[in-house]
């Protein structure tokens, strides 16, 4: 008789045997925008839990489908001959959400999990957008930037050109919410009018932001 229990529950049959074939990966995307990730199982599969740093977000059940309890976690499914795939789409995200990502199966229980990194895309600007300096003169232009995560990388460009990093200096700060701010000060002297570019750059960034400044080189003689 006990072993007979014990059968029941442990060796229920075939239908059980199933697995995740396919985890999420990993993901870096803009705060406010979507994040995008799928989970594939064999057929047979009963329940498929999304957590968000070790919490439920939403739940997906064969019979019926998905359960969802929050606006911002939803999902879309695919379902082939011999394999299901869920995609949790987190809708507007938030710097919160960075962290964890796991899917998971019950009977037998599996997990796959990938890292999702939110960003935060601040300001930038430099004060003047023009400058007027006279030959052999040296002026410190600064370019700031204000409520990134992370902080951004900073560089500095003369026309189509990368200016050397020796040539500027640039301070990194944490602000408020876990933003950070950066704080870059070019050194120059001048020899003839030019447009001097700050660039800050972040991976979830298609294109670094930019800043410009153009640069009047007045002849001392004239």
């Amino acid at each position: 008789m006990y072993l007979h229990i014990y059968s029941f529950f442990f060796f229920p049959g075939p239908g059980f045997c199933y697995s995740i074939i396919d985890g999420p990966t990993n993901a870096t995307v803009l705060a406010g925008s979507e994040a995008r990730f799928n989970c594939t199982v064999s057929v047979g599969w009963v329940i498929l839990i999304w957590l968000s740093n070790g919490n439920p977000v939403l739940t997906v059940i064969s019979s019926q489908g998905a359960v969802e309890t929050s606006d911002r976690f939803t999902s879309q499914n695919y379902t082939g001959t011999n394999a299901f795939t869920s995609e949790l789409i987190i809708h507007n995200t938030q710097l919160s959400d960075s962290g964890k990502i796991e899917c998971n199966i019950q009977q037998p229980s599996e997990s796959r999990f990938a890292f999702l990194s939110v960003q935060v895309n601040g300001s930038l600007f430099i004060k003047n957008s023009t400058l007027t300096v006279k030959e052999n003169k040296t002026v410190d232009i600064v370019c700031e930037a204000s409520g990134w995560a992370p902080a951004p990388d900073i560089t500095w460009m003369t026309n189509d050109s990368f200016i050397d990093k020796s040539r500027y200096v640039t301070q990194q700060s944490q602000g408020s919410d876990d933003l950070h701010n950066a704080l870059s000060i070019l050194t120059l002297t001048p020899t003839d009018t030019e447009i001097l570019t700050c660039l800050a750059d972040i991976e979830a960034l298609p294109n670094p932001q930019n800043a410009s400044v153009t640069v009047i080189f007045v002849n001392s003689t004239i």
